[in-house]
């Protein structure tokens, strides 16, 4: 018969809470889940893996006893190691310790039930959730995967972290150097581990109860109508192609912790600055159908507006103002032109209008409306003086045909200032939502390849402009969430970052000016990361008629391309991913995605083989290497 007790009244617990912010910071989610613990432990332990700001550490230390800030070394396991080597031999004089970390949001429900509920059971240790015993032919690492609390929340009592077991096991710990070591050499080990050492151990919300095999997260509403105080931040950012697979809407998780009282401002700074923006709006839904009838703007809450156009088609000049005129209440207008002849026009047509502009002429046209915007108007972004900024140009997209260019034209302008109703509901959106930084139309795709394409060459320079302008959001794997013909309305604080350095017209012109892997469309895509790195997300927005035609033409396209893959769309997905790059339907080609598919442990040596046979040179090195050895070999 089990030695394991209750946890005693008026026993003592400490809690182990282990950080990562690779900027260094400390979030507000965090800080609200320890103070909830505060009432839970005598003792808080913080352990921060890597850097901490100096304001984030004073932060932390008003709701923590120990604040430990370590090398990044070992995961999150080896924090919570850090965590038990710095209570020593004080971990005696407690109960129960609670190993946990930043990977929960919470408490969305209550602690009190679930506390009350394990102090009653006569366990040595316990844990939220668990994870079903997974076979080996199911399993994602090729073994069998063992039942197990998951490792997120782990509480375990004194007669068990007393042992000579425990003290073996965390000494023995092999350093984590990944995500996937420090699942399968910890999180799911450590329960059969102890249990077959004759501890015995309770969930409180078993897998059982459930019908997916990792409830955390495609059950985390029904979990916390259950009880459940935290809910797991990885179902609002999990690939979005997993998570349609289990049905598992993140939106709807959202507004249920809302309904519980958790508000989404813990939520959404996080989530935005760690997670690349197309996942995260897709698991969220984060886009807006917004309605031709004013529902939702507040006229007793006006928001400071300026509109700052671009006007190279002097002719749109008319066209722009008549958008603009949409908006609620009063805005200012900032226009911007390549030359004087053009600002004399321009000024002409205001004139007649009545309306008053700030025109300012430009030394360059390179780079178009993003030097304009980021060069001419950079008081304006980085002024106090508006809440939001409506960026509009002439765009007209010659090149592309008539057809195509003026779809692209109207599938901005009427998805952003189509009427006075929808303009009006668009700006409550920020005056709803403070952490909303940025809104635009959605990827164009009708006339466009951009599916699967939307990076273009830019990528490269991408990553290294972001990384110079200090944007360490992840980055999207396919294709950007970013403003596809530059018109969107946002903070000025959500660009920012794009607007403190003093760029160049320079930097826009050249062979690369306006292409792919060029300033100006490296720039393109860079808003939703910007504002993301400041904690605010960006939507898509989109009018009732545009949303049914991209949606039939979404799904069409999607149908037409799925026809001839097996399975589901996550099989169709993964199968198309493992295969890699299709080419041209070459024999090659064909031979490639074989290997990738089938022998992927070949892949390397046959990329050797092609290597040297492609190079003349090296085939002929190789050649006459062989010789040589051949000659060595008979000599």
């Amino acid at each position: 018969m089990s030695d394991a007790t209750r946890f005693p009244v008026g026993g003592t617990r400490a809690v182990v809470y282990v950080i990562y912010d690779r900027r260094g910071r400390v979030d507000d989610f965090v800080l609200h889940a320890l103070g909830a613990l505060r009432k839970h432990a005598d003792r808080i332990v913080a352990v921060v893996n890597g850097k901490l700001l100096r304001e984030s550490r004073a932060s932390l230390e008003e709701v923590a006893d120990d604040v430990l800030v370590r090398e990044n070394v070992g995961m999150d396991i080896w924090g919570q190691k850090a965590g038990l080597d710095l209570l020593g031999e004080d971990l005696d004089q407690y109960d129960e310790v609670v190993l946990t970390n930043d990977t929960w949001f919470g408490p969305v429900r209550p602690f009190d039930p679930i506390f009350a509920s394990m102090d009653e059971a006569e366990v040595d240790f316990w844990g939220l959730t668990d994870h079903p015993r997974v076979e080996q032919s199911e399993s994602w690492t090729g073994e069998v995967i063992p039942y197990h609390l998951q490792s997120f929340w782990i509480a375990v009592r004194k007669r068990m972290f007393a042992a000579p077991a425990w003290r073996d096991y965390w000494r023995n710990l092999p350093v984590l150097d990944d995500w996937t070591q420090a699942v399968t050499q910890h999180e799911v080990t450590f329960t059969e581990h102890f249990a077959d050492l004759g501890f015995s151990h309770l969930v409180g919300f078993p897998f059982e109860d459930y019908d997916t095999e990792n409830p955390s997260i495609f059950n985390a509403g029904h979990m916390l109508d259950d009880g459940c105080p935290v809910v797991k931040r990885k179902p609002f950012f999990f690939w979005p192609v997993t998570m349609d697979h289990n049905a598992s809407i993140g939106k709807w998780l959202l507004e249920k912790i809302e309904a519980y009282g958790y508000p989404s401002s813990l939520v959404l700074p996080n989530l935005a600055r760690n997670s690349p923006p197309r996942d995260l709006t897709t698991d969220l839904g984060m886009t807006n159908v917004l309605s031709s009838v004013d529902v939702s703007y507040e006229e007793a809450a006006p928001l400071r507006i300026v509109v700052v156009a671009h006007i190279y088609y002097v002719d749109m000049t008319d066209e722009i103002v008549d958008r603009a005129d949409f908006l609620p209440g009063e805005y200012d207008l900032v226009i911007t032109t390549p030359d004087a002849d053009r600002a004399g026009d321009i000024g002409r047509i205001l004139a007649a209008r009545g309306r008053v502009a700030d025109i300012r002429v430009l030394p360059s046209n390179d780079g178009r409306d993003q030097s304009a915007f980021l060069i001419a108007c950079r008081d304006v972004i980085l002024g106090d003086d508006y809440d939001l900024i409506v960026k509009v140009h002439t765009k007209r997209t010659p090149q592309q045909g008539y057809a195509v260019g003026q779809h692209f034209k109207r599938q901005q302008f009427d998805n952003l200032l189509p009427d006075a109703g929808y303009a009006a509901n668009l700006v409550a959106l920020f005056q709803q939502d403070s952490t909303l930084g940025l809104a635009c139309p959605p990827m164009i795709h009708i006339g466009h390849g951009t599916l699967g394409h939307a990076w273009w060459g830019n990528r490269p320079r991408f990553e290294k402009v972001a990384d110079t302008l200090g944007i360490s959001v992840p980055v999207d794997n396919i294709s950007p969430l970013a403003p596809f013909g530059s018109m969107y309305v946002a903070r000025p604080r959500a660009l920012r970052m794009l607007a403190e350095p003093v760029w160049r017209y320079a930097e826009f012109g050249g062979k690369e000016a306006y292409k792919d892997g060029g300033l100006a469309h490296v720039l393109e895509r860079m808003p939703a990361y910007a504002a993301a790195e400041v904690g605010m997300h960006t939507r898509t927005v989109m009018n009732t008629e545009y949303a049914a035609l991209s949606h039939s033409s979404l799904e069409f396209k999607v149908d037409e391309m799925s026809a001839t893959l097996p399975g589901s769309l996550r099989d169709k997905t993964l199968f198309l991913h493992r295969a890699g790059w299709m080419g041209t339907g070459r024999a090659s080609d064909f031979f490639w995605m074989y290997l990738r598919f089938n022998r992927p442990h070949l892949v390397g040596r046959f990329e050797r083989v092609r290597d040297v046979v492609t190079s003349p040179g090296r085939a002929r090195n190789a050649v006459l290497g062989r010789l040589s050895l051949r000659r060595r070999r008979s000599n």
